[in-house]
């Protein structure tokens, strides 16, 4: 009597399946290094929200026995979690700093605007404030005799002076040579010449300092018929140039 002493054949390996897991922690890795830069917030989350998701995936092989990778899993889990805080860190961070660089240049740009007058459409003896307290006034215009020598005046033209008063109400000193003056006369608002003789058209000189004034004459030739002047002032560079319309006559 025989008896057949073979071994019975052995159960087939299973392959573990521990790519997802591997995944999940080189994602992690790199999406852990991408949210310690703060611009980079958005990769970050994408890699971390990855890496979790591989990572749970994962890790719910190594329970079913497909995988036995479990700490490899678990670790690519919890830095796709801590990706994920770096990107929203990161986000706030960024956004802060663009909002807060997006101040500054409006900052920028309103400080270095032409700065505004407060009133318009002014009449003798108004003044124009500025917003860095800067007021100009102009006075009525009175009747001007040029010399024979005046540079300016047309014969047969009339001739009119203005009182041009500036008031530095700031705290800093304000550089009076910048200052312009042009006039306009009559209803078709031609150009009203401004007069050069040994009394007037020397203009503004030096600066004024806070809390002091400067005061200028200065006349424009007009037309003989001419029934009103326009005076345009303009500070400077940095300044809206302010009107006076004047009544002549």
């Amino acid at each position: 009597m025989s008896y057949d002493t073979q071994a019975p054949p052995a159960a087939p390996h299973r392959a573990m399946r521990n790519g997802l897991g591997t995944a999940a922690l080189i994602l992690g890795i790199i999406g852990t290094l991408s949210g310690l830069v703060p611009f980079f917030f958005w990769l970050a989350g994408i890699l971390g929200l990855i890496a979790l998701t591989l990572g749970l995936v994962g890790k719910g092989r190594t329970k079913r026995g497909e995988a036995n990778n479990k700490g490899v899993a678990l670790t690519g889990a919890i830095l796709g979690l801590v990706a994920l805080i770096l990107s929203v860190v990161g986000a706030v961070i960024t956004f802060t700093a663009v909002s807060d660089a997006v101040d500054e240049i409006d900052k920028a740009i309103k400080d270095s605007a032409p700065k505004d007058p407060a009133a318009k459409n002014l009449a003798d003896g108004d003044t124009s404030v500025y917003d860095d307290d800067l007021k100009v006034t102009v006075s009525d215009p009175k009747a001007y005799k040029p010399s024979e020598f005046a540079a300016g005046h047309t014969e047969g033209n009339k001739a009119y002076q203005v009182t041009v008063v500036i008031e530095n109400g700031g705290k800093k000193k304000f550089d009076a040579t910048l200052v312009t003056l042009t006039g306009r006369a009559g209803t078709n608002g031609v150009a009203a010449e401004q007069i050069f003789d040994e009394k007037v058209g020397t203009g503004f000189q030096g600066t004024v300092l806070p809390g002091k004034k400067a005061t200028l004459t200065v006349a424009f030739d007009t037309p003989k018929d001419a029934k009103n002047l326009t005076v345009e002032v303009n500070p400077g560079f940095d300044y809206n140039a302010s009107q006076w319309e004047l009544k002549l006559g």
